[in-house]
């Protein structure tokens, strides 16, 4: 089987989602999958997070699933329970950490400076995310710091379809989470085509 990592190295772009609806979860499941991008980070900013997630893994269950914006225990606890393969926050919190270690789930911090790179890594970890990546200094700021850390990296915040090719080329970067390719509005519209069409691009331009 293979590892977080290697299906994220594989798949270079991580559709980053806010779902309102989790009825419309298993079409958006469907699309990404079928269009070239069978991975989605889901964040809980949004009351039914849990519920899109659980809707996709019974759909899907071989796609790469992430919970976004995880800030507290409980939330680890809902997403393991809905099913996802690894956890995602905008910081580094130390009791996140420590807890999803407890729970034996995959975490992705974030992170934007040395200082918690180190911290993170004195933890055992040695995949980050890196957030907010473009008003952190970008793939200028990302450079540096890979320089110096055997550490790998998933850009967020900021990446788009102008910029993702300069992180994707760090050989450090893992993958990008983005937006762009799955817009709040499309999603509640049920514009599943237009949709099709963005992931496609994305799919095209990395492939």
């Amino acid at each position: 089987m293979k590892s977080i990592n290697e299906r994220l190295s594989e798949i270079k772009v991580v559709p980053v989602i806010a779902i309102s609806d989790p009825a419309k979860a298993v079409k958006l499941a469907e699309v990404l999958s079928e269009n070239g991008l069978p991975c989605a980070e889901v964040t809980f900013r949004t009351e039914h997070a849990a519920l899109a997630i659980k809707n996709m893994r019974e759909a899907y269950p071989d796609m790469l699933i992430g919970a976004g914006t995880v800030l507290t225990t409980e939330q680890v606890d809902e997403a393991i329970d809905a099913g996802v393969d690894f956890i995602v926050s905008p910081g580094f919190n130390p009791t996140t950490v420590k807890y999803c270690q407890q729970r034996k789930v995959t975490i992705v911090p974030g992170v934007n400076s040395p200082s918690l790179v180190e911290q993170a890594m004195e933890m055992g970890l040695r995949t980050l995310k890196f957030f907010p990546a473009e008003p952190s200094g970008g793939a200028a700021m990302l450079k540096a710091m890979t320089a110096v850390y055997p550490v790998k990296f998933m850009p967020t915040g900021g990446v788009n379809p102008k910029n993702v090719k300069d992180y994707l080329a760090i050989p450090s970067v893992l993958a990008c989470g983005g937006t762009w390719m799955v817009p709040n509005q499309l999603i509640e519209d049920g514009n599943w085509e237009e949709l099709a069409q963005l992931v496609r691009e994305v799919a095209s331009v990395i492939s």
